[in-house]
């Protein structure tokens, strides 16, 4: 069996960290598993795409990065006539675009695909005009792509809600955002903090969807003068971000980080982790921070929220929004985490499950789409890709 994935670029992100794992899993266990990048750039090439295969477009003598949707729906489809996939995996939601362009522009040429829902459907932080049009385009993802994966149990309800996907095909694979060996890594990280005040930390690309002015001002609001908040990540938004701390007179208490590599090493000795998103699907850093032992202070920003927080038991949630709600919480932090519900909830988000029900999911697609065609299946193989990295 082939699986085809594309990506954008190696720009820090959870669906593409989390798709550079499973490709590099598949490969591991002798499937054949081509990887399309749109461009080769990004801050996470040298962590996770080291030595990972990849086919890259010949690139215009300008940065396609503005417009880089339209660049892959350019240049994809030449690069699946040629490799003849048996099915493309749509790593986010981010990407479903691409799908429904490549089964518009391929027709029966184009391979069944399955999509991973990343992130909430519901979109309440949209005005009404545009979350209408947003419903719309769900449905229209419904229609035409294959097979929908949920990254949590819940949230198949609101894919099967606002998507409607042909013949009810939903799958729920646990979101694979850790691996055993990471989890007992994190776990050893945590350790006692001396000194006076409390130490805040919130890992995330610094853009519109993870609300960090939120997280600023109630911050501001409450924090006592000893305590501080570490941010880890980069992105657009960083120095509007800076500038509102500095506005807020926290420009010593708040530091931002940049993009470092595996950031959840470094928050052992925090008393809590924050994360502020207006939405969300199943957030990796949340599940890591929960490995580490940290208890989280978030936003109800993804129908799983409740749940990956054992409904209070690891944590507190917030009104999507709401400074106030949120500054309560952190002024009441940190709260005692139970190690033992934490484990077992972090235990079923790894690549190990993972990796194989995806294997067994596209197993089934790949043959359902056999049947309807009468042509055999692939035997999995290794993948010959060439690098062009």
């Amino acid at each position: 069996m082939r699986i085809l994935t594309f990506l954008h670029s190696f720009e820090p992100g959870g669906v593409e960290r989390v798709a550079l794992r499973l490709i590099r899993r598949w490969r591991e266990q002798g499937v054949d598993a081509p990887l399309f990048l749109g461009r080769s750039d990004g801050a996470i090439r040298a962590e996770l795409g080291a030595g990972l295969d990849a086919h890259i477009p010949r690139q215009p003598p300008f940065s396609v990065s503005a417009f880089e949707t339209l660049w892959m729906i350019a240049t994809l489809p030449a690069f699946i006539r040629r490799q003849r996939p048996d099915a493309l995996f749509c790593a986010g939601n981010s990407y479903a675009v691409v799908a429904v362009a490549m089964k518009l522009l391929l027709g029966r040429a184009c391979p069944p695909i399955l999509a991973k829902i990343s992130n909430d459907l519901e979109r309440r932080d949209m005005i009404w005009p545009a979350r209408m049009a947003y419903r719309l385009w769900l449905r229209i993802q419904g229609r035409f792509i294959d097979h929908f994966v949920a990254m949590a149990p819940g949230l198949e309800q609101e894919i099967a809600a606002l998507i409607r996907p042909k013949n009810g095909a939903v799958s729920i694979i646990p979101d694979p955002a850790l691996s055993l060996e990471q989890i007992d890594r994190l776990r050893a990280v945590r350790a006692a903090r001396g000194g006076k005040g409390r130490l805040f930390v919130a890992i995330g690309r610094l853009a519109r969807q993870k609300n960090i002015p939120l997280m600023l001002d109630a911050f501001s609001r409450v924090a006592d003068a000893d305590d501080r908040l570490l941010i880890f990540g980069d992105g657009p938004a960083r120095k509007a971000l800076e500038a509102r701390a500095g506005r807020l007179g926290m420009g010593d208490r708040v530091r931002f980080m940049g993009h470092v590599a595996d950031p959840a090493l470094q928050i052992g000795r925090a008393d809590a982790f924050l994360l502020s998103s207006d939405y969300e699907g199943v957030p990796a850093v949340l599940l890591e921070a929960l490995a580490v032992g940290l208890p989280v202070v978030a936003t109800e920003c993804s129908a799983a929220m409740r749940s990956l927080l054992a409904d209070g038991a690891l944590g507190r949630l917030t009104p999507v929004g709401d400074v106030t709600a949120f500054a309560a919480a952190i002024r009441e932090a940190p709260m005692p985490q139970d190690d033992f519900v934490s484990l077992r909830l972090t235990r079923r988000f790894t690549l190990d499950a993972a990796s194989t029900a995806y294997l067994d999911r596209f197993d089934k697609i790949c043959a359902r789409t056999a049947e309807v065609a009468r042509i055999p299946c692939r035997q999995p193989h290794q993948s010959t890709m060439t690098s062009h990295l």
